[in-house]
């Protein structure tokens, strides 16, 4: 909601009296939900925000996944699956398993990983279901700060460093899930963007444009260009394509983690390029044209973090 991102209005304080609530369930969820919640028999990473919209979770948990791989580790991943449904639950993924089913963030992260993903709306069976069935020693899970029932070894939390916290009320006045004081207890506070004391600092950096169906084939640079995103923060991304000097003469923001249908794309003219994410590509391979393309996105992050995060690994065992 874009009011979330302004100054705050007179009428908002209409919404207080639901902000409260939502401030009282939550921290009583957590305390007893944390407290009866059963221990891990692996280290479990916790991935998350306390915000809602797009903060660059995913290619977070790309980049600590490849990076726990080089490390010798053997990394699995559990999802809630958001935007899909399963007959069966938990769901391993495969190479056929659609975002319709799984979702599209946890299909994205199979293609770009090819590592154990488990999804089911309970995190404590889909955890309970790498550690049984998969050859993993350290689970992260994508998204679930606040899934309290799922105990955790290190909580790392994601941060928009452009937009931050709004205007830093809870939901429905604002955009927090939770208080701006549940950062403190966190192990970690990621910095998607920009700079500040006491947070890392994460930089995301595009890479070449891939076609959508898989051809072996290059976008130029500086090209005109149609561009669609179905992410919490759209203008994120039509931003990056202007900052590549891609030249956009449609873009169109979709609800975050719509299903996309053939049907959506009449509205762009054909003969130009069409740029997407990479979350939003997994979903459009079953009607992909071929000048459909999509902006891969790498995470870069500071070898201090990385020495410090490996540490506090370590002690876990």
């Amino acid at each position: 909601m874009k009011f979330w991102y302004q100054p705050l209005r007179w009428w908002a304080w209409l919404l207080y009296p639901l902000s409260l609530l939502l401030c009282i369930v939550s921290k009583t969820r957590r305390f007893y939900l944390q407290k009866f919640a059963p221990k891990n028999r692996l280290p479990v990473i916790v991935v998350g925000n306390i915000s809602v919209g797009g903060n660059g979770k995913t290619p977070f948990v790309i980049w600590l996944c490849e990076m726990l791989i080089k490390q010798g580790y053997k990394p699995g991943i559990v999802s809630r699956g958001y935007g899909g449904k399963s007959e069966h639950y938990p769901l391993l993924l495969t190479k056929q398993t659609d975002g319709s089913e799984a979702g599209d963030e946890p299909v994205m992260l199979f293609k770009r990983l090819v590592v154990p993903i488990v999804v089911d709306p309970k995190r404590v069976n889909a955890v309970n279901y790498l550690t049984d069935k998969c050859d993993v020693d350290i689970i992260i899970t994508d998204d679930g700060l606040q899934h309290y029932a799922l105990a955790r070894d290190i909580e790392i939390a994601v941060v928009d460093g452009k937009r931050r916290f709004g205007n830093q009320q809870l939901m429905p006045m604002g955009p927090l899930r939770e208080p701006l004081s549940r950062l403190k207890e966190v192990d970690f506070i990621i910095n998607n963007g920009e700079q500040a004391d006491g947070e890392i600092t994460m930089l995301l950096v595009p890479q070449a444009c891939k076609t959508v169906d898989g051809r072996d084939a290059c976008l130029p640079k500086q090209s005109k260009v149609n561009a669609c995103a179905a992410i919490g923060y759209p203008q994120r991304f039509f931003d990056s394509l202007s900052a590549l000097h891609y030249q956009l003469s449609k873009q169109v923001p979709f609800a975050d983690h719509h299903a996309f249908k053939a049907d959506d794309f009449k509205q762009f003219d054909n003969n130009l390029p069409l740029l997407m994410t990479e979350k939003d590509a997994v979903k459009c391979l079953k009607f992909a044209k071929p000048n459909w393309w999509y902006l891969p996105i790498d995470a870069h992050l500071p070898e201090a973090f990385q020495t410090e995060l490996l540490q506090k690994i370590k002690e876990l065992k």
